[in-house]
């Protein structure tokens, strides 16, 4: 054996630099130094010693015991410090990255994105930067891991020579650039999906290639569609996919039948909106000799007809959701499926898949049960008809739905007394004409034929959870799908609970549900009653998808899962082969694969949520277009450095009135107050005030909308000389609305996501 040459006295005292300046690192393994910091820690103040230091840095940094963080520091190379996350471009000049299962993001600056965009899922590198006082973790991206999307959505500007793209979306801040004979059939000003050829690098653009024109900016068609592809969500589906479905026996034979509960003979109906074309549930009433009332929770069996390996059920898993923009669906199945076979349409015989209960007269649960059954409804209600025998028409049904009805109150009540959060968001419903522009905006009501649905619905996702879970007592359980919302953040909480009693309102944070419910309360009628449940809302964590029963906090259950929506909710499908092969007695399968697609139908959930609020924003705006000489009464919203932010109560659109166009006076942003202050007057606008507004512009094509405020003027009015500086600071600056900076989330389809 050879032996090792032998160190010299001068390899032995570099030897000891390397392992004090390791040691160093180790202790110090959460922040990121300079090399002068270096020198100064060490006392290093000769020439040579300084540049031998410089060295010992640099091959440390080979080996693989530093990294350099984007600010030219250097740090401890602790595996720990790296995690994934997704980019939420939120600014030019930063982003911050989303990690699952951490509270805090990380910040990272534009220019250590490594050409990264918004969506992007990424590696990150972890420090904690002395030079900048934030409460975020810094990071610089060190890998892109994936990318959203190769396709963008952008509106084409042609010259000569190029055409550039800029991006429909607001967190995409460079035009995109499409070489000559890359541009298709475009032409200028059209809207188009681009596919990119070359990602971000330095200074380098986006280099893409026109794939798709979509028309013009303005035409609904055209607007519709690039929301679609600005959320990477399918307009149409694959031939391939159609043509399987097309294939599908209408016919439900006789052994189908035998192998299921038979309820054609009794009393059946759906209550939906007036417009829908699929009825994915229904509801079976029967009186029974002891007085109690069996009621029957019918869905639509989608996994008899959807088949494991097949391709509805591969674009299902894709889909994972349909999509409600304000003037189409856009299906997770086909039509012959979700319009035809899987709809629960009056007259029919349907296969459906149900939860079964015997009530007494104050709603306990006597018995249940889960199987597969067929039905025949005998009645298609929509709402508002349901409501008006709620409201005492006489109808054949009026018995079956006042006693329906009943026993959701009931339900209800019981929810209520076990610390169920009581949350209301206001709903939006447009007046379309036949090109989609609209003519009208009016909030949703929600009454007691849309809260009997729900109320059963409740019913049957929190009791399918409950019996699949209590099947297997000891380990492993059986692995299900459910749907779970965990406790607030504690510190958001209490930043919410600070927020609302600058306004009068108590939150006590020991206390959650029974003080939300008051609060809710106490702003029901009140002109902040919209504003104050949206922030109320947003200081919750989001529902989402997962194989661990973590419990739902807003509904105060400890188990619930997503049962009754198959047609339009592949974790719903999940759900349901799940809770048949436990029926089956099956064994219980392993969690790995379900959580992954419960993690991927997550995300496919906001993204479809993120579109449809597009899509509102989009009508909202142009609705408002309109109407430039109105006034309006509205709410301020939101507070920011750079302006106030106000609804608008008669149609809940929220626009922006901008501090240089405050002419009354100079006001000042008082940030720990949520309020503007005239600097000469004392005139103070604050959230949750009133105001008459009109429309001064609106940017269709951003989807946003510059209010002016209206109101009496006395005397002389005057306004400072604004520097260009601080021009830039109130159209550019960070806000402070309310609980954070993201604008507020105009709601759609609230009853369908819990």
């Amino acid at each position: 054996m050879k032996n090792s040459p032998k160190k010299t006295k001068e390899d032995r005292f570099f030897d000891g630099i390397r392992k004090e300046l390791f040691e160093f690192f180790q202790i110090n393994d959460d922040r990121s130094f300079s090399l002068n910091q270096i020198l100064k820690a060490f006392a290093v103040r000769e020439r040579d010693m300084k540049i031998t230091y410089g060295h010992l840095l640099e091959k440390m940094l080979k080996e693989r015991m530093l990294i350099k963080t984007g600010e030219n520091l250097y740090m401890l190379d602790n595996q720990e410090d790296y995690c994934e996350g997704v980019v939420d471009h939120v600014n030019a000049r930063f982003a911050f990255i989303r990690v699952v299962g951490r509270e805090d993001d990380i910040y990272v600056e534009s220019k250590f994105l490594k050409g990264a965009i918004d969506g992007d899922t990424v590696k990150v590198k972890m420090w904690q930067s002395g030079s900048r006082r934030s409460k975020n973790i810094e990071g610089e991206v060190l890998e892109i891991v994936s990318r959203r999307s190769d396709e963008i959505v952008g509106t084409i500007q042609l010259t000569l020579f190029h055409g550039f793209v800029t991006p429909n979306s607001k967190k995409l801040y460079e035009d995109i650039y499409v070489p000559k004979g890359y541009q298709g059939h475009a032409e200028d000003g059209d809207k188009v999906i681009v596919k990119v050829q070359a990602w971000p690098l330095g200074a380098k653009k986006m280099e893409a290639r026109v794939v798709q024109v979509l028309g013009k900016p303005g035409e609904n068609n055209a607007e519709m569609h690039a929301i679609l592809a600005e959320f990477g969500l399918p307009i149409n589906f694959d031939p391939i996919v159609e043509a399987e479905a097309k294939q599908i026996s209408t016919e439900i034979t006789v052994a189908e039948i035998k192998k299921r509960k038979d309820f054609r003979g009794i009393t059946t109906f759906t209550i939906d909106p007036a417009d829908a074309k699929d009825f994915d549930d229904a509801l079976s009433i029967k009186h029974l000799k002891n007085g109690n009332i069996e009621v029957g929770v019918h869905i639509a069996d989608v996994t008899h007809y959807v088949l494991p390996g097949s391709e509805l059920e591969k674009e299902a898993a894709i889909r994972a959701t349909s999509v409600y923009l304000v003037d189409r669906t856009i299906p997770m199945l086909p039509e012959k499926l979700s319009n035809n076979l899987c709809s629960l349409r009056p007259n029919e015989d349907k296969l459906t898949f149900s939860a079964v209960f015997e009530l007494d007269e104050f709603a306990n649960i006597k018995s249940e049960w889960f199987g597969r059954t067929i039905i025949h409804s005998d009645m298609r209600f929509a709402y508002e008809e349901a409501q008006e025998i709620l409201d005492g028409k006489e109808s054949g049904f009026s018995q079956d739905l006042l006693k329906l009805n009943a026993l959701a109150h009931q339900l209800k009540k019981s929810r209520f007394s076990q610390g169920s959060i009581n949350f209301e968001t206001v709903e939006v419903k447009f007046v379309l004409d036949e090109k989609g522009k609209p003519l009208g905006i009016t909030p949703k009501a929600r009454k007691d034929a849309h809260k009997l649905i729900e109320e059963f619905m409740l019913l049957a996702n929190k009791k399918v959870a409950e019996y699949v879970y209590n099947l297997k007592k000891d380990e492993p359980r059986n692995t299900m799908i459910y749907r779970v919302h965990e406790l607030p953040n504690p510190d958001k909480l209490l930043t919410f609970a600070k927020f609302a009693a600058k306004f009068g309102y108590k939150v006590d944070t020991n206390k959650v549900a029974s003080s939300l419910n008051s609060l809710m309360e106490n702003v029901a009628g009140k002109p902040e009653q919209n504003v104050m449940e949206s922030l109320a809302v947003r200081t919750m964590a989001k529902a989402r998808y997962s194989t661990n029963p973590l419990g739902h906090f807003g509904l105060a259950f400890p188990f619930y899962s997503h049962f009754t929506s198959p047609i339009r909710r592949y974790p719903d499908m999940m759900a349901h082969r799940l809770l048949q092969h436990y029926i089956d007695k099956g064994s219980p399968q392993a969690s790995d694969l379900w959580e992954s697609k419960c993690k991927y139908s997550s995300d496919r959930e906001r993204l479809a949520s993120e579109a449809e609020r597009a899509s509102i924003k989009y009508k909202q705006v142009e609705f408002m277009s309109m109407q430039e000489d109105r006034a309006f009464e509205g709410v301020i919203s939101g507070v920011a450095e750079f302006g106030i932010f106000v609804e608008i109560t008669e149609t809940a659109c929220e626009g922006l009135v901008r501090m240089v166009d405050l002419m009354s006076d100079y006001f000042e942003y008082d940030a720990e107050n949520f309020r503007i202050v005239g600097k000469g007057s004392g005139k103070v606008y604050t959230f949750g005030d009133k105001v008459v507004v009109k429309v001064k512009e609106c940017n269709i094509a951003r989807r946003s909308m510059d209010l002016t405020l209206v109101e009496p003027e006395d005397g002389k009015f005057h306004k400072k000389n604004i520097s260009s500086r601080d021009r830039r600071a109130e159209t550019f600056g960070r806000t402070n609305r309310g609980l954070g900076d993201k604008q507020k989330k105009a709601s759609g389809h609230a009853r369908k996501r819990r």
